[in-house]
């Protein structure tokens, strides 16, 4: 099959946008920078226009290394649980909220009154809740994930979301329909998108995103699926039993499972693919904890002073900030990163430990609510770089880790976009 695909993966921090032929052979990658996301209290906004423009950007340079021309089509994976408000015409009615925006007040409270106990929607930071503080908006037409907002962008127009970005709205990935409770709960299901498999065709591209993204119109779109998702696809993981850890801004596990695991307590939740499901969650910890602290170069340099043989155990758990989602679910949880060495290499040891522990209760989650056993698993993100950190991660884990296929998510859409494309999702 001839041409290739892309994949555009919107993080937290930037975008990045991935040629993938039908071999599996990654062509070329384009990648832009995000202004930071607006933070007031534990609101957390960003500009929907920014996540168009650094589009723009990533496809630019994409075109630079490769003809766009012969693209077949496109698939977009962006934040789980970031959500804006739109009118008719996909125009942004506020500011969107993003995915770990806990200013929802006493609304978690009442969802988890209304919602069952194995829906995703519950928590401090449940779209469901931000969702609900948009529902009396003039002229609102729909409240959509981002992906979805960067799909219309691109010329979709049937208000349609995946069924993993959707998960933690409410969506029920069960019986596959947004149920009864949210109406209870004051938000009108006609008010949300409808929901499509991943890998669902849900449009083409229009002339105008065609204009001014470089690529073809008339390709198709895909739908999508969530950032951890697309890194778990991008990992080459196939197997029940084999997971993926994403050492990124916060640390992503997805395991994958033959049956849903739901465990919203520990923030456990689980993604349809296919016949098949994503267990998993997504603790809060992770670089956005060690930005503050070091840069890269103390990072690097202090690699080689830690000694992970030796364990420190100072027993940390270093969140960036309050507030835990998983394998803790707690919003009122402080970051714990005290006694203090005075040697910067041991203070970093000792947060690298704290990261590798919530990686190991994690993963011992999943096996406490009914997960397959761990028989792998493949890493992607900045912290694979770190050889201390992968040698605490295997000490901890007792499994083989793995090289991912690729490092970026967007390698991962792509092989959604060869699924709208032919029906089949590729192997790499």
């Amino acid at each position: 099959m001839h041409g290739f695909v892309i994949g555009l993966d919107l993080g937290t921090s930037g975008v990045r946008a991935v040629a993938v032929a039908s071999s599996g052979k990654i062509l070329g990658l384009g990648s832009s920078t995000l202004p930071a996301t607006k933070a007031t209290g534990s609101l957390r906004e960003q500009s929907p226009e920014d996540w168009w423009n650094g589009c723009r950007t990533a496809l630019d340079e994409l075109g630079q290394k490769l003809d766009l021309s012969a693209a077949r089509a496109i698939a977009v994976d962006a934040t789980s649980g970031t959500i804006l408000p739109v009118d008719n015409h996909n125009h942004p009615l506020a500011s969107a909220r993003m995915y770990d925006d806990a200013d929802t007040g006493d609304l978690a409270a009442k969802i988890k009154h209304l919602a069952p106990r194995e829906s995703a929607a519950h928590g401090a930071t449940s779209p469901a809740a931000r969702a609900l503080e948009w529902a009396k908006l003039p002229r609102l037409h729909c409240i959509i994930h981002q992906a979805d907002w960067i799909n219309g962008c691109l010329g979709a127009t049937n208000w349609q979301t995946d069924e993993n970005n959707a998960l933690k709205t409410g969506y029920d990935p069960v019986r596959r329909c947004w149920p009864d409770w949210l109406r209870d709960f004051g938000l009108s299901p006609g008010l949300l998108p409808e929901v499509v498999p991943v890998g669902t065709p849900i449009g083409h591209v229009s002339a105008q995103a065609a204009i001014a993204l470089g690529i073809p119109e008339g390709i198709i779109i895909a739908a999508g699926t969530t950032d951890g998702c697309a890194t778990f696809l991008a990992s080459g993981a196939s197997h029940i039993g084999d997971a993926t850890t994403a050492l990124g801004s916060t640390i992503v596990l997805k395991l994958l499972s033959s049956q849903p695991i739901f465990a919203p307590q520990f923030g456990i939740y689980s993604h349809r693919l296919g016949d098949q499901w994503l267990a998993g969650g997504a603790s809060n910890c992770g670089g956005k904890t060690l930005l503050p602290l070091f840069d890269s170069q103390q990072l690097e340099a202090l690699d080689d002073k830690m000694r992970p043989e030796k364990l420190l155990g100072l027993d940390y758990y270093p969140l960036p900030s309050i507030g835990e989602r998983f394998p803790i679910a707690d919003a009122q949880m402080k970051p714990r990163l005290s006694p203090r060495p005075t040697d910067d290499a041991e203070f970093l040891q000792a947060i690298l430990e704290g990261f590798s522990e919530v990686e190991r209760l994690g993963y011992a989650r999943l096996a406490e609510w009914g997960g397959p056993t761990l028989n792998s698993v493949r890493h992607a993100g900045g912290g694979s770089k770190n050889k201390t950190w992968m040698q605490l991660r295997a000490q901890a884990l007792k499994v083989p880790l793995l090289p991912s296929w690729s490092e970026e998510a967007a390698a991962g859409t792509a092989r959604l976009a060869w699924q709208g494309l032919s029906g089949k999702i590729i192997n790499p």
